[in-house]
């Protein structure tokens, strides 16, 4: 058996700890685990989404329907005045 020596910061650290504490195991248990997790197969970005959609840990949609192209979504957002682009603006930290 190997030993690994790495260095974390105090926060992650504190995380693992009060994790392993409250599953009631070591830290090396949770952190062995968790490795074996990273490389006992490696997922396609794609096999992450669906695995992850099965889980229930991602909400997924399927559109109805190509997205608009810009002539369009300026069409449709026309009549909506200034109060969009302001709350835009706002939220892009612009004021």
């Amino acid at each position: 058996m190997k030993q690994l020596i790495t260095r974390i910061d105090d926060e992650l650290h504190a995380r693992l700890k009060a994790r392993a504490e409250a599953e009631g195991r070591s830290m090396n248990d949770l952190v062995t685990e968790a490795l074996q997790g990273v490389v006992a197969q490696a997922e396609s970005p794609l096999e992450r989404r669906e695995r992850l959609v099965a889980e229930g840990k991602l909400l997924a949609f399927e559109p109805e329907g190509e997205a608009p192209g810009h002539d369009k979504l300026e069409e449709l957002s026309r009549g909506w005045g200034t109060a969009v682009s302001e709350a835009l603006d706002w939220t892009r930290g612009e004021w």
